[in-house]
């Protein structure tokens, strides 16, 4: 079996989950990577390569549409990213089964493109939540019988000797992942400048601009010796497994799923605290292995109840890494993969005509993902240039999309 995978690139959450797919792989499907973009950390692409895969960096239009000629699957790793539009729009290809595999929620901005849904030979979300919004709700139903949620965030594989749990610190706080606040909620600093405990410290991991909003909010606390900006972790697992309480919280519209860095920390027994946006509350259980709660103030009590009642943090931390290690594992999404493969190998391939389901233009292809409904040309006009003060860097935004197309009349206003 043949799968052909067209992605932007294999960074991020993206690369580290296929670079564990593949590694659990049977051997009878054969993966071929198709990268948009060269690559600019090898990581996980040599981890890809490594375990049999093929891998063709920035074809032009004829050569991707004769890899799509030559397999039985083509899996597109969806999300906004411009140059997955471009290569999309500007491909003749031919007739495919198609598997969409989606690593945003679609819950807010960027949203997936409707006709998507009904376009797809199969669509696969990475996390249940998504399955929740008025998009889906509002498709037929045998549209909807096409759906359904693969993992994409996966624990480690277990404690290891170098990080046992007589090292863990039930009161050690910490945070792991992207400090900026496309991520992170703004209240974040507002949490822990109102906890009401003994002297304690939260450690953030992760790059950082020491110019930036985030280190200017920690700045502005009363109590900005609370926080310890510690850079890159060369290791997160090192970090996690000697951390009590994973303090996780994010702003109510982010666009993730996977929270690769929330399982991580949840399969080494660490005890999230969350605010209960709806991917979080699908890999949360509150409670039981962990804390997902509405809003500042109840985060506030939760915390200084966790740092005043340690002992009662290392059941929920062991039924946290139980949980991870029973169902967000490589080898179960692979599996799910595969049995979704021989599902679809029975069927027809099909023509698809992306520039009639996305648009034709990168104006088309922003604005889709932003609203959930068509505009008119005129009311486009005007969303761009809010989003162009708006000024946004984050990937997928109007800056982005210029970025790739600077010379696009489209995108001129």
């Amino acid at each position: 079996m043949k799968v052909l995978h067209i992605t932007a690139h294999l960074g991020g959450g993206v690369g580290k989950a296929h670079s564990a797919l593949c590694a659990s792989t049977d051997p009878a499907i054969r993966r071929h990577y198709v990268l948009l973009e060269a690559p600019r950390d090898r990581r996980f692409v040599d981890q890809v390569e490594a375990s049999g895969a093929r891998l063709t960096f920035v074809p032009d239009a004829d050569s991707l549409a004769a890899l799509v000629t030559e397999s039985d699957i083509v899996q597109i790793e969806w999300w906004n990213h411009p140059r997955l539009y471009q290569a999309l729009c500007g491909t003749d290809f031919p007739a495919m089964r198609s598997v969409f595999w989606c690593h945003i929620s679609g819950l807010f901005a960027p949203y997936i493109p409707s006709p998507l849904y009904e376009a797809a030979g199969r669509f696969v979300f990475t996390s249940p939540c998504s399955m929740e919004s008025l998009q889906i709700a509002e498709l037929p139903s045998d549209v909807r019988s096409k759906l359904q949620a693969i993992g994409s965030g996966f624990g480690f594989a277990g404690q290891t000797p170098e990080h046992p749990a007589a090292k863990r610190n039930p009161r050690r706080i910490a945070y792991l992942g992207t400090l900026d606040f496309a991520k992170m909620s703004p209240d974040f600093f507002d949490v822990v400048d109102a906890v009401d405990a003994d002297p304690f410290s939260v450690s953030l991991w992760g790059a950082y601009d020491p110019q930036g909003a985030v280190v200017e909010a920690a700045r502005r606390m009363r109590h900005p010796e609370r926080i310890r900006f510690e850079g890159h972790a060369a290791d997160p697992s090192v970090v996690l497994g000697e951390t009590g309480i994973f303090l996780y919280l994010l702003q109510p519209e982010h666009y993730g799923t996977a929270e690769n860095a929330l399982i991580e920390a949840m399969s080494l027994g660490c005890v999230p605290l969350v605010f209960a946006n709806p991917a979080e509350k699908a890999i949360v259980d509150h409670g039981r292995t962990g804390f997902a709660e509405a809003d500042t103030s109840a985060a506030v009590r939760r915390l200084e109840w966790m740092l005043a009642q340690p002992e009662a943090l290392e059941e929920i931390g062991s039924q946290a890494m139980a949980a991870t290690k029973a169902t967000r594992t490589p080898a179960l999404s692979a599996a799910r993969f595969q049995h979704l493969y021989a599902d679809i190998l029975g069927e027809e391939k099909r023509l698809l005509d992306f520039k009639g389901l996305v648009g034709e233009t990168p104006a088309q292809w922003f604005l889709g993902t932003q609203r959930r409904e068509q505009v008119s040309a005129e009311a486009a006009s005007v969303l761009l240039r809010g989003f162009a003060l708006a000024g946004s860097e984050a990937k997928g935004s109007l800056v982005h999309f210029r970025s790739c197309f600077p010379d696009d009349p489209s995108l001129a206003f």
